[in-house]
Order: C-alpha cells, then sequence, then structure tokens
C-alpha cells in the first residue's frame, strides 16, 4: 500500500508537467528541443507501466466490500472501463510516430498528443481526497485548486493562441505579428510571454488593446475564451465567497446571539451584573464548544455515545467519594448520560431552594457555597 502511494503520487508530478509541456510542445513544435521530445517519451513510458500494471492489482468489490486478487477478474474489470481506450490513446506518441514515419511535420498529430491532457482527471481525484481529508486545511486546499485551474486556463489560452499565429499563412495578419514583424524568428520565451500577458489581460477583462485578434479564427478563439472565462470567474468568486462564509459562521452565530441577548437583557430591565453573567456565559458556551459538541454526539448511534462518555466521564465518576465502592451495573447506566459543561466565573450553578434535577461532578475549578440572610 504505501510503495502504490507513493508510486501515484510520482504520477501525480508527471501529470503536472504534462499540464504544462503538452501545450507548450504543441505551440512551439517548430522550436521544441530535442530534450523535451525524449522527456515526453519518458514520461508516456511511466504512464505506460501504469496502465500495464493495473492489471495486475488487487481491487475491493465494491457490492462485497472484498479484496479480489483473482488475475482474471482484474484483467476483465479493467478492459470494462470506458476511459481504458483514452488512457491508452493518450500515452501513445503519435506525433513523433508519424514523422519518423513519413518524415514530415503534421499539424493535426500536434493536436492529437493533447490527449495526454485526459491525466489531468487523476490531479482532480487527488483534490477530491485532499478535500475530504481532515489532515488539510479545506480552505487552503480549495484556494490550491482554484490558482491551479486558473494557471492552467491561462497557459492553455496562450499556448493554443501561439500555435494559430504560427500556423497562419499570413504572419503579419496575426495577433503578434501585427506588432511584431518577425516574431517567428524571436525567442521561444518571448512569444510565450507575449501570449501568457495577453492571456492573462483578457482572464482579467483588463484589455489593454496592444495585443487584439487580427484575422476571423483569432476572433472566434478571443470569443470562445472570453466565454470560458466568465464562467471560471463566477465559480472562483462562488468558490471563494463560500470559503469565507463558512470560514466566519460561527463567529456571525455568536456575534447574533450576544446581539438578542444584549437586547433581551435592555428590553426587559435587567440588572448589569445579570447581564454580564449572561454574556460571560455565551462566550464560555461558543469557546468550548459545547453546542456544536452536543450536536455532533446526537448524530451518533447510542451504543457510540455510550462509549465515549465512559471514555470522557468514568475516571472523574470513580473519583468521587460519592461513587467510591459503588457497583457498575449502577455507575455505567449513569456515565452514559452524563455531559460536560461549563460555567463562567461568580455564576450561579444552583440557587437557594430550588430543586435541582442535576449532580454535579466537579472536574475543573471550584464552587463557593453562599447563604443568603
Amino acid at each position: 500500500v504505501v510503495h502504490s502511494r507513493w508510486w501515484q503520487k510520482f504520477l501525480i508530478v508527471l501529470v503536472l508537467y504534462t499540464a504544462w509541456a503538452s501545450p507548450f510542445e504543441l505551440a512551439m513544435e517548430k522550436s521544441a528541443s530535442a530534450a523535451l521530445a525524449v522527456t515526453e517519451l519518458v514520461v508516456d513510458a511511466f504512464f505506460a507501466v501504469d496502465i500495464a500494471v493495473s492489471f495486475f492489482v488487487a481491487y475491493r468489490d465494491a457490492s462485497t466490500g472484498l479484496l479480489v486478487t483473482d488475475r482474471k477478474k482484474i484483467a476483465t474489470r479493467h478492459l470494462a472501463r470506458p476511459c481504458l481506450a483514452l488512457d491508452v490513446a493518450s500515452t501513445i506518441p503519435l506525433q513523433m510516430i508519424y514523422r519518423i514515419v513519413s518524415g514530415k511535420r503534421q499539424a493535426l498529430y500536434g493536436l492529437l498528443n493533447l490527449l495526454r491532457l485526459w491525466r489531468l482527471r487523476r490531479v482532480s481525484k487527488l483534490f477530491a481526497r485532499l478535500e475530504k481529508d481532515i489532515r488539510f486545511s479545506y480552505l487552503w486546499t480549495r484556494l490550491i485548486k482554484l490558482l491551479y485551474v486558473t494557471l492552467f486556463a491561462v497557459h492553455f489560452a496562450s499556448c493554443i493562441y501561439l500555435w494559430m499565429a504560427f500556423h497562419h499563412k499570413a504572419k503579419e495578419l496575426t495577433w503578434i505579428g501585427s506588432q511584431f514583424h518577425g516574431f517567428e524568428d524571436r525567442s521561444v520565451w518571448f512569444c510565450y510571454t507575449c501570449a501568457v500577458y495577453w492571456s492573462i489581460t483578457t482572464l482579467a477583462t483588463v484589455g489593454y488593446g496592444d495585443l487584439h485578434a487580427a484575422n476571423t479564427g483569432e476572433m472566434l478563439f478571443s470569443i470562445a475564451f472570453m466565454l470560458f472565462n466568465m464562467g471560471l470567474t463566477s465559480y472562483i468568486i462562488g468558490n471563494i465567497t463560500n470559503l469565507v462564509v463558512h470560514e466566519t459562521t460561527n463567529t456571525f452565530k455568536m456575534r447574533d446571539m450576544v446581539q438578542r441577548t444584549s437586547v433581551f437583557g435592555r428590553t426587559n430591565r435587567l440588572p448589569v451584573a445579570m447581564r454580564e453573567q449572561m454574556m460571560e456565559s455565551l462566550q464560555l458556551r461558543f469557546r468550548a464548544e459545547e453546542q456544536l459538541q452536543q450536536e455532533m454526539l446526537s448524530e451518533l448511534p447510542k451504543a457510540v455515545r455510550s462509549g465515549i462518555a465512559q471514555h470522557m466521564f468514568r475516571g472523574a465518576v470513580q473519583s468521587c467519594y460519592l461513587f467510591q465502592g459503588v457497583s457498575d451495573k449502577l455507575v455505567l447506566p449513569l456515565v452514559a448520560e452524563m455531559k460536560a459543561e461549563s460555567f463562567p466565573p461568580k455564576a450561579d450553578i444552583i440557587l437557594e431552594n430550588e430543586a435541582s434535577t442535576d449532580c454535579y461532578i466537579i472536574v475543573s475549578g471550584e464552587v463557593v457555597r453562599t447563604c443568603l440572610v
């Protein structure tokens, strides 16, 4: 299991590299170095190995919950997967095979190399797991995911826009050729920087206008990209708003309760000391998160609640002089019904002549008995 996890993490790193390299190689295919091509082949080989190994990895049957180790059943399950064909297609270097066989470049096969982006579903699954893992902050996981989606959108649009300029017959009638004559002879990073600049200004709706569509194809792509930007911006704003609201829910709840309590005290003309007691009780309640604790415990089965109560309160009960020497048959049912409660300083727990229905065991702090004369 440990080796499998490290292997999956290693593949995620390769997927992130693929997300950058595949669109970049498409845009800069004429300037692509041999090192980039060799690296792509090595990455493809690792994913081919992963596909082959998956035919020998046991899986857990969803209907029975049992671990299936029969190789025939494992192979049948993987062959029946609809995404197997895309997994295989994204691993085959179609452009390089065509170049070796025909000795020529073909733009269509360059586009087919974008099938490698099918591997991005692994990143989506990774974020889905991290969002459910309590060891990681949900807020930061979502923010990193939004940042990753934004950066990939900027990079992908930049590379496609640059690819369109390189493959247009009249170079001077392109978004970059109309501003920089002979751009195809400029450095790779200069062209890529111009494309990223256009992509970010379009995504941010700044639109300086210095780099703009110069032919029909670029206009259509710009329209499609701006429509996509509308959806992406709405998605980002909606997610961030939801995260901010989620993080401040308890604070708003406490402020609302304090405000209502303050209004109640003023309306009924309660003494200042009594109002302060009410406020201290509310603040202590939210700090101790008693309400959240009780709501959480109430959702659990009775047997689980009883076990939690035994773990939390049995030691306190057994150390109390009142229950020393008492049979477990009496103690255990009592412990199962116990709950923690906190009181602020100077709070009245039981009033004189009040018929109390609860029994309190002091775990921390002290209680003073006072008599009113």
